[in-house]
């Protein structure tokens, strides 16, 4: 890591690498390379439109853009401007979006023409966003010939906000600092062994701590080169890490799975990669993935609220279902209900303590009793389960809290539960997880129709379609005539999740009752 690092802002260290790295490739997409020296003069530019707009130092600036060199060359110029670049993910719709852009307070936006149709439906709900940039706005805003104020924020000032799944109610929006990024991206690149000659591929969007924390930010403190990806796809992944010169890749969710599970081919270790890192790491394929596409697979632990405290040594061999141990930068504890730790090998609520500043996000944007809450007793409380064993190896467990994890995305029962509520013929519903053959889970929902109404299964998911992001919305579909519930009228997920997909559960994947 560089010495400067653990005081550089993200626009000080790649004006750094402008200088040391001019001519090496920062960031390389389908439409082509950038290198260290464009980016750097591409932001600059853009900092200087952006600021001719009217944005300055601490305004949250939402942006609303697929994967492109734009985006990450918009969230630098805002960097530079001191400016706060809150990434929404481009799925969000109706109450979802309107919750996460108006949490900002922003009176301008960045947005794709794909986002357009999704803002227009809730700017009712938005009358501080006043100014909305688009593709032709940006272009000109970045061919500015004026120049951008002088830098006057330092390094534990908030760069971005990513939003975090709402676990027990609406997503929240994790503020990060410079210091954040740079940090996490060093420590990444020293416990997983990057190397400035790497290119480090993400096919996930860069509104995702994946690709922005954890793969853009290694480049730029390496001086090693970025790939990012349109979209994660079987078919087209190894082809893409082909052709980017990919020697690491991330994976979560069921990625992995799927990965393993497409036909095999003569050419599956015929691959640049060297190393591939993310969660989770299915025992019963994790030694055939190494052998068949010759690489190494590793596990770790992490969140964007709490940062990465545990990685797996990549020196040390894997141990099943660890995600490894704790690093210097941070203490943890394992810890009951009350807040007493448990002791070795039984299961706890993971606590979190940076040894460092700036190593956990600085609070949820918006959104104060959620952080306070989150930080009891001195420690950041994570909501994930683990045991650790007599060598100090954590293995997660799950959640505390009421989400469903399904293809690498955490999401919130409580959004879900809101958008199936809209529907006019639904007058209660849960929404849990039930166990998928792709690991992790599947989005179930439960039903309770209002009195004298049929709902027809499929035609509330179609509905549920127009209103969520597609990873939130449910495939199975139980018309119940009743939730079950505790004294104090909470439904009693655990009995649902008990009684999960039966023969009268209706199945999105084969558009009939099971």
């Amino acid at each position: 890591m560089p010495s400067r690092a653990l005081g550089a802002t993200i626009d000080g260290l790649l004006a750094e690498r402008a200088v040391s790295h001019g001519d090496r490739v920062f960031l390389r997409f389908g439409s082509g390379d950038v290198t260290f020296a464009d980016a750097h003069v591409r932001a600059e530019r853009l900092a200087a439109g952006l600021a001719s707009a009217g944005v300055r130092r601490g305004d949250v600036v939402p942006v609303l853009m697929p994967n492109s060199p734009e985006f990450v060359i918009t969230w630098l110029a805002l960097c530079r401007l001191g400016a706060v670049a809150c990434l929404v993910n481009t799925a969000f719709k109706g109450p979802a979006l309107a919750h996460a852009i108006g949490v900002t307070g922003a009176t301008l936006a960045v947005e794709h023409a794909s986002v357009t149709p999704h803002l227009d439906a809730v700017a009712g709900d938005l009358p501080a966003l006043r100014t909305r940039v688009g593709a032709d706005v940006l272009s000109e805003l970045a061919a500015s010939t004026g120049s951008a104020p002088a830098p006057g924020h330092r390094a534990s000032d908030p760069a971005m906000v990513l939003f975090t799944s709402g676990t027990t109610g609406v997503s929240k929006g994790c503020v990060l600092s410079h210091r954040y990024e740079l940090r996490q991206a060093g420590l990444m690149a020293e416990h997983l062994g990057f190397r400035d000659d790497d290119v480090l591929y993400c096919p996930y969007p860069l509104f995702h701590i994946d690709a922005t924390v954890l793969t853009v930010g290694p480049a730029l403190v390496l001086g090693a080169t970025a790939a990012i990806g349109e979209r994660f796809s079987v078919s087209g992944f190894w082809p893409e890490v082909r052709r980017f010169g990919a020697t690491v890749f991330d994976f979560m969710g069921a990625t992995l799975t799927m990965l393993h599970k497409a036909p095999r081919r003569d050419d599956d270790a015929d691959n640049p990669v060297r190393l591939a890192w993310g969660v989770p790491v299915p025992d019963e394929i994790a030694a055939d993935v190494e052998q068949r596409f010759g690489l190494q697979l590793v596990e770790l632990y992490g969140s964007t609220d709490a940062g990465l405290p545990m990685y797996h040594p990549i020196d040390v061999p894997r141990r099943p279902g660890s995600c490894g141990t704790v690093i210097e930068a941070y203490t943890t504890r394992l810890a009951d209900d009350d807040g007493f730790e448990v002791p070795v090998g039984e299961v706890g609520e993971l606590l979190v303590r940076p040894n460092e500043p700036s190593l956990t996000a600085d609070g949820y944007l918006g959104m104060p009793e959620a952080t306070l809450a989150s930080r009891r007793d001195l420690w950041f409380h994570t909501g994930d389960l683990l045991r650790r064993d007599a060598d100090g190896f954590h293995y997660f467990v799950g959640r505390r809290t009421d989400s469903i994890r399904r293809r690498g995305e955490n999401i919130s029962a409580f959004e879900v539960e809101e958008v199936v509520k809209l529907h006019p013929d639904v007058l209660d519903a849960a929404a849990f997880g039930v166990p998928s053959e792709l690991t992790e889970d599947d989005v179930m929902v439960a039903v309770v129709p209002r009195s004298g109404a049929a709902i027809d299964p499929a035609g509330l998911l179609a509905f549920c379609a127009e209103r969520a992001a597609r990873h939130m919305v449910p495939r199975y579909v139980d018309v119940v005539d009743d939730l079950p519930r505790t004294p104090t009228e909470k439904v009693r997920k655990e009995v649902l999740r008990e009684r999960g997909v039966s023969s009268a559960t209706y199945d999105a994947e084969s558009g009939r009752i099971t």
